[in-house]
């Protein structure tokens, strides 16, 4: 499979931040991508820029104008997912049909039980690993012809049910680490789109 073209080769870049909405979700494992797309949105620009719900979407969206990221750089947009994480796919196909962003320039960041917990990847055209968000995303745009930011949130111990362990939330040590692992993938993100 040939190399994607470089983020900063498109106009605009969407990156989307996977979770469940409401604050029952809100410090769950699943809802990491939800936190690292937040803190771009804090730290990126000067000021932190809003989301604020875009209705015909179904999302929460932050714009960054070109520049914003360095001299060169794409329009950015942040989104997090208003829909449960199963029925991602929809709202991401509606931001790249609304901003007319090709799927070569998405990133779906991600929580993601194969990787060991604080570590993540920048990955494109890759599978779903069983991931219903991705699953979701792949469906409703025909193509695995995106990008994904897997941040590792590591196994279920014993023989803990994926799905409460997803939807439950870290220890008290992990959130610390968080404080730290939530900003270097951010940064890492950064860089990548320059």
């Amino acid at each position: 499979m040939p190399a994607a073209p470089a983020f900063s080769q498109h106009s605009s870049v969407l990156v989307v931040g996977l979770g469940n909405p409401g604050a029952r979700y809100a410090d769950t494992r699943h809802n990491i991508g939800y936190r690292v797309v937040q803190e771009l949105a804090e730290t990126t620009a000067f000021q932190p820029v809003p989301f604020s719900l875009h209705k015909r979407t179904g999302a929460f969206v932050a714009e960054m104008p070109a520049g914003a990221l360095g001299s060169g750089a794409p329009k950015l947009i942040l989104a997090r997912t208003a829909t449960p994480m199963n029925t991602s796919g929809g709202v991401v196909n509606a931001l790249a049909t609304y901003y007319r962003i090709a799927p070569a320039g998405i990133i779906a960041v991600y929580d993601d039980m194969e990787r060991d917990f604080g570590s993540f990847i920048l990955k494109h055209g890759s599978g779903d690993k069983g991931h219903n968000g991705l699953k979701s995303i792949t469906k409703a745009m025909g193509t695995k012809d995106y990008a994904r930011l897997s941040i590792g949130i590591g196994r279920p111990p014993g023989k803990m049910d994926a799905s409460s362990f997803v939807l439950g939330r870290f220890s008290g040590a992990q959130e610390h680490e968080l404080d730290f692992v939530i900003p270097d993938a951010a940064d890492y993100l950064r860089r990548e789109l320059l």
